[in-house]
């Protein structure tokens, strides 16, 4: 006890020597700034202006990285003002030996341990730079500036800082627990895949869905021309039919040699899937609607990369998932690239869509997730023969990592397994408990969470017209449906970045291509993507 008095004395002492050094030393350069910087990160404003600043300049990592570094902040500032502050009550320092120039109008009379200061600008830059280092380390000088200020004006100890520094990162680190990060583009493991080279685009016929984005279809088909001048843009209003379109388009790239191209989210690309597997050409993939999973899973982030990869034939094989009616019931054969389920999440696609031209798309779902928690029955359901009593069955295509609350990326796009999760509603408050594991980090040992690898699953005994989500679009389901994957029925252009970023040639033929015309029962396909 004695021996760890003397220690704590010695560092006291060394903080204070610090402390004084820096109250006496006078920077160039310094005075008209680290105060300004760390008035301007009262309350974390700084950041909350530098995260809106990313993510209205740096595109789609722009967003993520301000989103995680926000999200960083406010655990870190939650830890600090709420918990760490109360439990260690340090003085602030006397600061009669700082001059009158860098001190503060105000004086803080919180504890002084940690800084909550440094606590905030270090959780903000490594959640941004957990997300593109390119932006960290634009972040990262501000952010030790703001740190260092705290003790220039003379209101924390170097120990204080460092301590907040720490606390800092380490909530940002911990947003992966809820929020995994993706895999960089040089972990995704894919199977290469013969494709042709389109010098500058030529052959290559791309449809642009205006209904996939809030008007961003202008601005998506000049950067087309400008990356692939040569290629074909073609534009699909809200009125056309979206199969139709791609079925014309897809038409015209195979009698060019070429491929087919889409521009919009996961429910576009989705229909464009089938369409080209179905015409036997490659899809080239352009990330231009709400939600990207499967570009991103891909590898595909930006314009250029599709460009780059459509210019050198890089391209990989992947699989198509397959809904289709079993047992003599009747109804349409559907692909899906990303999810399927049956549940809870199908009514909220439902319920979403009713409101969504009304109140907007994030409002609505907000909406009718709080309805459908409240007022959603369990479904009674064979799966595999096996009757069972679920809140939600959800099958990826493809393994998801991690096990968590919304599992968040794919590696393996063409593993012929597909990757299948149950929320059984036989248990005790299935649902809460459900929400409080994957909150927790824990679902994957949750008992009432399932999860299995499987080629295939047979579903039956739901009410005919029960709904089915598949790639974020509804649907109604027949009496009994069949899941399975077309191994590699479809090639997607993907640019190949380094050395490190290897392909595997697929040891299995490319299989028979899926019928285009059963893919959606003649029906149009809904532009929400």
């Amino acid at each position: 006890m004695r021996r760890r008095s003397g220690n704590l004395g010695r560092l006291s002492r060394l903080d204070r020597r610090v402390f004084e050094r820096v109250a006496a030393a006078h920077p160039p350069g310094v005075q008209a700034v680290l105060p300004a910087l760390s008035h301007a990160a009262n309350h974390g404003r700084l950041w909350f202006a530098a995260g809106a600043a990313l993510a209205a300049a740096g595109g789609r990592p722009g967003r993520r990285a301000a989103l995680r570094g926000v999200a960083a902040l406010s655990l870190a500032s939650f830890t600090t003002n709420t918990i760490m502050k109360y439990a260690m009550r340090r003085q602030r320092p006397l600061i009669d030996a700082v001059p009158l120039a860098r001190r503060l109008a105000r004086q803080p009379l919180t504890s002084s341990f940690p800084s909550g200061h440094a606590a905030s600008a270090a959780a903000f830059a490594t959640g941004v730079a957990l997300e593109s280092g390119r932006l960290g380390a634009m972040v990262a000088p501000v952010a030790a500036s703001v740190a260092a200020s705290r003790v220039y004006v003379g209101v924390h100890y170097p120990s204080d800082v460092v301590a907040g520094t720490l606390l800092g990162v380490g909530a940002a680190l911990a947003t992966g627990h809820w929020w995994p990060r993706r895999p960089t583009p040089a972990q995704l493991v894919h199977h290469r895949a013969p494709a042709p080279a389109l010098d500058e685009g030529a052959g290559l016929v791309v449809v642009v869905n205006e209904g996939a984005g809030p008007g961003a279809a202008d601005a998506d088909a000049e950067r087309l021309r400008a990356v692939l001048p040569k290629a074909r843009v073609t534009r699909r209003s809200g009125d056309d039919d979206l199969v139709a379109v791609l079925e014309e388009a897809a038409a015209g790239a195979a009698r060019a040699g070429g491929a087919l191209g889409i521009c919009g989210g996961d429910g576009s690309v989705n229909a464009a899937a089938a369409v080209a597997a179905g015409h036997g050409v490659p899809l080239a993939v352009f990330p231009g609607g709400t939600l990207n999973h499967f570009a991103l899973d891909t590898g595909i982030q930006t314009f250029e990369d599709t460009a780059a990869a459509i210019r050198e034939g890089d391209a990989v094989r992947v699989d198509l998932a397959r809904v289709r009616p079993a047992d003599g019931a009747d109804g349409p054969t559907r692909y899906f690239l990303n999810t399927f389920s049956i549940g809870l999440y199908p009514e909220l696609v439902r319920s979403r869509e009713k409101l969504e031209r009304r109140i907007g798309k994030w409002p609505s779902a907000a909406v009718s997730l709080a309805r459908v928690l409240r007022t959603a029955r369990p479904l009674e359901i064979k799966v595999n023969g096996r009757p069972r009593r679920l809140w939600l069955l959800f099958a990826g295509n493809g393994l998801y990592s991690p096990e968590g609350f919304a599992p968040a990326h794919r590696t393996h796009l063409a593993d012929g397994l597909l990757d299948v999760r149950m929320v059984p509603a036989d248990k005790p408050m299935a649902r809460t408990r459900t929400v409080l594991s994957a909150l927790t980090g824990t679902l994957g040992r949750s008992r009432v969470y399932a999860a299995a690898r499987l080629p295939e699953l047979h579903l039956s005994g739901q009410g005919d017209g029960t709904p089915l989500a598949y790639d974020g679009e509804a649907g109604e389901a027949p009496t009994a449906l069949l899941l399975d994957k077309v191994r590699g029925s479809l090639t997607v252009y993907r640019p190949v970045r380094s050395e490190e970023d290897e392909l595997n040639l697929l040891p299995a033929p490319r299989p028979e291509p899926p019928s285009v015309a059963g893919s959606y029962g003649g029906a149009s396909v809904p532009s929400s993507a």
